[in-house]
Parts: structure tokens; sequence; C-alpha cells
């Protein structure tokens, strides 16, 4: 199985992932589960709580008088998707950590508050599971929904010091239809499926919105001694055509690379291995240190897939790819995003979005898989026109 690990945080702050409630932070905040440094810890440092220490912690427990028989902590994901595996870290809790954690998921539309979410469906994506004090905890997920928000449980109480969500971003496509966007970055979906060296940092970090602040917040590779070029592949949101593109050594300045060059290639009719099924979208081009440099392409066919190689090695804080995509992308997309939805919300979607009767809609949300527009099409025979163009204008499938 691929490392988990190497696919984006969806609970990364610099996606805009936060945590929205807690029962209880009484030794140490809840929103230190989500900073993005490693913990630390300064012995000896005391404030009128006791040891400051990096993390979330709650007071000890003591069941017989109070209610509940474990402590939680919920987050919003940044960018809702596909959970395919999540850390808990017990980073300096050594007396003093859960002896067991699980983990829920959810999906709610728009912005709930803690009171809305804990009447949501919550699903299980981590069972109750045997922590370890001052130790990084790796579990996989193997469920095929988009979540929005997850829970996490620890058994009966204790300190976390980091939580991690990583996943394949499933972006809503109700924002991504009728103008052009950046297909690479993180948040609509895009990511780096290869890169020649992940040293320093990894590749990810240039699909993350935002400026860069320092040079970690970008891609670095070690010193290149021989022959070649380092490199990185990113896999588009959807397939379409790039019309501009973005390359920026913000922050890199003996360290940025001389000149870099961009190639495009469709996945669907070429091999990514063949050198030969590439194209130049920029041809290699020379670069200034810590300067944003912007270029407009000039793209003749869609691709989904883009190689950029950097000469000979070096760092790179930002790639942005901008561009439409193609209509079968844009519905490939929309039909995924359905296909994942969980049952609850399909049908909250349906019946705001479509003005569907809630049973209409219960019977279409239990027809899914689609996969593809033919399959859309089949379980739309019989129902009213308006209803169904409703249905295929939110899923961006032409008819």
């Amino acid at each position: 199985m691929t490392d988990f690990t190497l696919l984006p945080d969806l609970a990364a702050r610099s996606l805009g992932a936060g945590v929205v409630a807690a029962n209880d932070e009484f030794f140490a905040e809840k929103e230190n589960l989500l900073r993005p440094a490693p913990p630390v810890f300064q012995a000896h440092t005391f404030g009128h709580k006791g040891q400051i220490m990096d993390g979330w912690e709650t007071r000890r427990r003591r069941p017989e008088f109070e209610e509940g028989d474990h402590d939680w902590a919920v987050v919003r994901l940044g960018a809702p998707g596909l959970i395919r595996g999540v850390v808990v870290d017990t980073a300096h809790f050594t007396g003093n950590y859960p002896e067991y954690c699980s983990v829920d998921a959810c999906a709610m539309e728009g912005y709930p508050t803690a009171d809305e979410l804990s009447g949501a469906d919550w699903v299980p994506v981590v069972p109750r599971s045997a922590l370890r004090g001052d130790s990084e905890h790796r579990f996989d997920v193997d469920v095929e929904q988009r979540f929005t928000h997850v829970r996490l449980n620890i058994h009966p109480d204790g300190g976390v010091a980091r939580l991690r969500v990583h996943g394949s971003v499933i972006p809503d496509p109700r924002f991504l239809t009728g103008t052009a966007w950046d297909l690479a970055a993180t948040e609509n979906g895009g990511a780096v499926t290869d890169a020649s060296d992940r040293f320093y940092s990894p590749p990810n970090n240039v699909l993350a919105p935002g400026l860069p602040r320092v040079m970690g917040d970008g891609w670095e590779t070690r010193r290149r001694r021989g022959a070649g070029n380092d490199w990185m592949v990113v896999q588009l949101a959807a397939p379409g055509r790039i019309t501009q593109a973005a390359v920026d050594t913000s922050y890199f300045i003996g360290n940025a690379p001389g000149s870099a060059r961009l190639q495009g290639i469709d996945a669907t009719t070429g091999d990514l291995t063949d050198p030969e099924a590439w194209s130049d979208l920029l041809p290699r081009t020379r670069l200034q240190r810590d300067t944003r440099h912007r270029f407009r392409l000039r793209a003749a066919r869609p691709v989904t897939h883009v190689r950029m190689d950097v000469y000979p090695d070096g760092g790179l804080a930002r790639l942005r790819l901008i561009g439409e995509p193609t209509q079968d992308g844009l519905a490939a997309l929309g039909l995924r995003w359905f296909d994942l939805l969980p049952t609850s919300q399909a049908v909250d979607t349906l019946v705001a979005e479509c003005g569907a009767d809630r049973e209409w809609a219960r019977d279409l949300a239990f027809a899914r898989p689609f996969t593809d527009p033919t399959g859309l099409e089949k379980a739309l025979e019989g129902a009213a026109p308006e209803l169904a163009g409703r249905v295929r204008d939110l899923l961006a499938v032409r008819h």
C-alpha cells in the first residue's frame, strides 16, 4: 500500500482547517492539534495549570462525578475529501497520554456549528485503538465517502500533540464551473504523484494555497552532484487546457533553480513513462531567485498531468497552473463528487439545489455510483425534464 502520508493533509491549517469544538481543553488548547510544526517540549515550563504542553490535553476524568466516558475534539477539514489515513501523535506525552483513541467522520453542507455537528451522521473511520506515549501512530482508512469533518475521541482522557488527516481532495464542482481556475491546487484536487527528490520538504507544498512565508513552505531538493536534474509530476484536478503558469521561487535565494521547464500529457491517450508522449507547455526558461514568475501558455490540447523539470536542482515555493477544464473532465469531477457524498448529504443537496422530492432524491442517491454520464442518464429516466436538467447542471453533465 502507498504511504498515505505522501498525500495532502486535509486537516492542514494552510488549507483552512480548524478545531471547531472540544469537550475539554483544561491543560492545553485544542488548536494545538493542527499546528504545522513538529511538537516541542521545554522541561520545567509551568503555567498556572501545570506543565505547558504543545498539544491538546484534557483534565483527569473522574467518572463517578462526570457524565460520559471519553474526551473528544471536532476538526473541520480545510479541504473535504476521501480520507486514506490518520496520524495521531502523542509526542512528549508520557505519563498523561490516552490509553486508546478512535476517529469518526461526517459530511455536512455549509459551515455548521458545534451544536449542529452533534446531530450529524458520524461514521467510524478508525476503530478504538491502543496508544503509546511519546509515539506517532498511523492508521489506514478504507471508507469510500467524502467527508468534511472528523472527530478525534480519546479514551478516557489525556493529551495528544498532533492530528493529521491524509487523503485525496474531492472538490465541490458547484464552485468550479464557468471559469478558469488553478487546476493544480491542492484545495481543488490537484496532487503531486511523483518526484525525483523529497529530501528537505515535500513537493506537495508547491500546490498549497496562499503565498509562502518562509523557505520551508516550499519544495527543496538535496544538492545534485551528478548528471540529470530534479522534477515532479502533478496530476490535475480535471483534464483541461492550461493558459497561465506561475513559478514562484520566493525565499529561495542561494538555492533557486537556474531554469525550469513545463510539459503536459493526456494520460488517457499517452503513457506517463514514455518521454515522447509529453509535449512542451513552457520550454526551458531561465528563473530568477526569490521571484514570482508568471507565464502565458498556448495550450493546443487538454492535459491530465504536468511535469515540471528544474535545472539542475534547488527549491520552488509555489506552482500555479491556471486553465479551464474540459467539459468531460468537469463532468467526471462532478460525478465523482456526487458518488462519494454520504447518502444523507446527497439527498439534502438534491432537495435544496434541484427542488427534488425527498423520496425521489433518496432513490437517486441509492442508485449510485454512476461513474459516467450514461449511468446518470439511466437513473434519470422518467424524471421530469426540468428536474433532470437541474441535476445535470448540478453535476456539470452535458445531455
